[in-house]
């Protein structure tokens, strides 16, 4: 897997390393096949490379896979899942076990994924509050702040984000029911009826999509693009939390965080979904907002028109304003030798010091201790006498 470059052998040798787990016969051999290798990716996961990591990221999403196909080909035990997790845990997300952040945070991400390709047809909802659990108690007392993030993102906020198509699913479920048990009956309702059944059975198919997704164009594209999704009992996994979370050996910071999950949870088992309402709030909101924005811009406008017309008025009919609507200062007579002292008092003297006028002294003379020199006054001569 390291030396091989090109992307479709990638995936093939990948298939091949992952589907070895089913060469074992006893579930021993393959619970030792599956600890040797995530040991294996733990060991030697800082050495890889960075062009080299997507490969590793598949081949461990294909392992993980086919283990869950292994525990499926033997019907779902409860044994075998509890192995299973136990086993996973134990490698990847205790704490003794030096997992780098890398394979944590990529397990997390595709459990629930690999778990849907395989056991969303087959699996309930009390199986999968078993595949659950590990994870409730693993958020609840884990010191890692990033294992917790991963754990409320990957899992339990994915539980919540994926509800709508849960729904989905069921009413699927009850309208190919229904459609069976009206196939039964056919041959006594006439043709007009079949058609009112249908548009009836299309109406009440059409109803929870626009609930659910908030719109039919997006609900449409999402039928499409979704397979069958797991199905979860939204009340027993928020109890379960909720169990775990108000022990006293919980951090405050797991507990904060993992209540915020409860609430949506609970939200959830009492048929309340948070995404019907967010875009019309989120809407109005926001038209609020705008009509707020637009009545304060046009009082501001008329303010600024009615203060330029009493500016425009007073101008008109006060002199004693100037064409810009500012009024003229008035000047004071300067007093003798104002002018001097003003000047006088910016300068400096030696040493950087301001010269500054002595008690007595006239304003505008200069200080004779600073070596200031006044000019010579020219002696008037007598005229000579002829």
């Amino acid at each position: 897997m390291w030396m091989q470059d090109k992307l479709l052998l990638q995936e093939e040798l990948g298939r091949t390393i992952s589907r070895l787990i089913h060469a074992f016969q006893t579930t021993e051999a393959q619970r030792l096949f599956l600890q040797t290798f995530w040991q294996t990716m733990v060991r030697e996961w800082p050495g890889i490379d960075r062009l080299r990591l997507d490969k590793f990221y598949l081949l461990m999403r294909m392992v993980l896979n086919e283990s869950l196909q292994a525990v499926r080909m033997r019907g779902w035990e409860e044994r075998d899942i509890e192995q299973l997790l136990e086993l996973l845990t134990t490698e990847i997300l205790h704490e003794d076990s030096q997992a780098p952040n890398g394979v944590k945070s990529h397990f997390l991400e595709v459990f629930l994924e690999e778990l849907t390709k395989v056991g969303a047809t087959e699996l309930t909802a009390d199986q999968n509050l078993r595949f659950v659990e590990p994870f409730c108690g693993i958020a609840a007392h884990t010191k890692d702040s990033l294992v917790l993030h991963n754990i409320t993102r990957g899992i339990f906020e994915a539980i919540v984000e994926q509800a709508p198509f849960a729904i989905e699913d069921l009413l699927k479920e009850l309208d190919a029911q229904e459609g069976e048990g009206e196939a039964s009956d056919g041959d006594e309702s006439d043709g007009d009826g079949e058609e009112e059944s249908a548009e009836e059975g299309q109406e009440h198919h059409q109803l929870p999509q626009k609930l659910l997704a908030g719109s039919s164009g997006q609900a449409g594209e999402d039928e499409d693009s979704t397979g069958p999704v797991l199905q979860f009992d939204y009340k027993a996994i928020a109890d379960r939390l909720f169990e775990v979370a108000s022990q006293q050996s919980t951090p405050s910071q797991n507990r904060k965080c993992l209540y915020k999950v409860i609430r949506k949870l609970q939200d959830l088992a009492r048929g309340h979904f948070p995404e019907d309402e967010v875009p019309e709030k989120a809407y109005r909101h926001l038209l609020e907002g705008r009509r707020v924005r637009k009545g304060k811009r046009r009082w501001l406008q008329r303010q600024a028109r009615n203060l330029r017309g009493d500016n425009e008025e007073k101008t008109a009919h006060s002199p004693d304003l100037s064409p810009g609507g500012e009024r003229k200062k008035s000047r004071r007579p300067k007093r003798p030798g104002s002018g001097l002292h003003r000047a006088a008092k910016g300068r400096r003297g030696p040493c950087g010091r301001r010269w500054r006028r002595r008690p007595g002294q006239a304003p505008g003379a200069r200080a004779e201790a600073a070596g200031a020199q006044g000019p010579e006054r020219k002696k008037r001569q007598p005229p000579e006498s002829g």
